[in-house]
C-alpha cells in the first residue's frame, strides 16, 4: 500500500489526509477481520452482549414509540462482525410484532463473509437502503470515515521528503478537523427519518466541543505512526458530534444528546441486565460479565470517551435514554 500512495504523489502531488484516510481504509477493512482480541481492537458488543441486547430492546421501545408500523427497516452502518445485530435482534425477539427487514451497509467481503449468517440484504452504502420507516444503528462507523484536516487555513496533505511520507504543512497553529462524509451520511438518515418516520442512534468515540489534531492509528491494539505501513493498522479520528447535529438540523430533524456511553447505557439498565445474567453464570464467567459491563460504562474506560446520539422527527417523544434531554 505505502508503494501505491508513494506512486500516486509521485505523479500527481501531495494528496489530501482524507484521500489518504479514504484509500488506507479501504484496504485495510478489505485484508480481513480486524476485530478481537488477536486484531487491532475491539469494539462494544465484542466486550458484552448486553450492549447489543439493550441497544436491540432500545430499537423496539423506539418502534413503539413511532406507531409501530408493520414495515420498519433495522439499518446497520459498518456491522462489523454481526455480533451487535445478532445480539440485539435475540433481545428484540421477545417484543410482539417487532419483525424488522434488516439491511446492513458493508463494503468489506471479508466482514460480509461474517455477517453471513443473518438474514440481511446487503448495501455498499446507504444510498440503495429502501426509502421507508427505518431505525439506523451507527456504532463505531463515523470514526473510520475520512476527515478533512487544515493547519491555520492552509488543508494539510501527505507527500513526500526525504523518501518518507509527511505531513505538508506539519501541525502547528490552530488546527482544524472536518469530515463532509460524515455530515453527509448524517443528513442522509435525518432526510429519511424526516420523510419516512424512524430514528437513528450514532455511538462513538468523539466531542462534542473541542477538536485539534484526532488522527490515529491502532495495530495490535497499540497506537502506531499514523504514516507507518498505510493500509495496516486501523485508521481513525474522534466524531465531532456538533457538526452532526448541524447536518441533521438542516435536513429537518431533531437531535438528542450527546450524552456519554456511561449515562445511555446506566439509563437503559445495563447493570439490572448483568445482574441477571450473573444469576444464571457460572463464576468465571459472571467475572467477564462484570468486568465487560464495567469496561463500557467506566469513565476510565469507554463510560465517558464515547457518546451518543439520537436523531429523531421534530416532535417525537424524547428516545429511551433521552427523557431528561425532551
Amino acid at each position: 500500500m505505502a508503494g501505491e500512495i508513494r506512486a500516486l504523489i509521485e505523479r500527481d502531488g501531495p494528496i489530501t489526509v482524507a484521500e489518504f484516510m479514504r484509500l488506507t481504509v479501504e484496504r485495510y477493512y478489505a485484508r480481513g477481520d480486524p476485530l478481537g482480541v488477536r486484531g487491532d481492537f475491539i469494539t462494544a458488543p465484542e466486550i458484552s452482549q448486553v450492549f447489543g441486547e439493550l441497544l436491540g430492546l432500545w430499537c423496539a421501545e423506539t418502534w413503539r414509540q413511532i406507531g409501530a408500523p408493520d414495515r420498519i427497516a433495522l439499518v446497520e452502518l459498518g456491522p462489523g462482525r454481526g455480533t451487535l445485530m445478532r445480539d440485539a435482534l435475540r433481545a428484540a425477539a421477545s417484543v410482539p410484532k417487532f419483525r424488522p427487514q434488516l439491511h446492513l451497509v458493508e463494503t468489506s467481503p471479508a466482514l460480509r463473509a461474517l455477517q453471513n449468517d443473518l438474514a440481511a440484504t446487503w448495501h455498499d452504502t446507504l444510498a440503495t437502503v429502501p426509502e421507508t420507516p427505518a431505525l439506523f444503528i451507527a456504532n463505531e462507523f463515523f470514526d473510520a470515515l475520512p476527515v478533512h484536516q487544515f493547519v491555520d487555513g492552509a488543508e494539510r496533505r501527505v507527500g513526500i521528503e526525504a523518501g518518507k511520507l509527511v505531513f505538508l504543512p506539519a501541525q502547528g497553529g490552530e488546527f482544524v478537523e472536518r469530515s463532509p462524509e460524515r455530515e453527509a451520511v448524517t443528513a442522509e438518515m435525518a432526510r429519511r427519518i424526516v420523510a419516512h418516520g424512524g430514528a437513528s442512534l450514532i455511538v462513538d468515540y468523539g466531542y462534542a466541543q473541542g477538536g485539534g489534531d484526532t488522527l490515529q492509528a491502532l495495530r495490535g491494539h497499540r497506537r502506531r505512526d499514523v504514516l507507518d505501513e498505510p493500509g495496516s493498522a486501523d485508521l481513525t479520528a474522534h466524531v465531532d458530534f456538533a457538526a452532526l447535529m448541524r447536518a441533521a438540523e438542516g435536513a429537518g430533524a431533531r437531535c438528542w444528546g450527546p450524552i456519554t456511553q456511561r449515562d445511555f447505557l446506566s439509563r437503559l439498565g445495563i447493570e439490572a441486565r448483568a445482574a441477571r445474567l450473573i444469576e444464571k453464570a457460572a463464576p468465571d464467567q459472571a467475572i467477564l460479565i462484570r468486568s465487560g459491563c464495567r469496561r463500557l460504562i467506566d469513565p476510565g474506560e469507554m463510560g465517558n470517551l464515547f457518546k451518543v446520539l439520537a436523531i429523531t422527527r421534530k416532535h417525537s417523544p424524547a428516545p429511551p435514554g433521552f427523557e431528561d434531554h425532551a
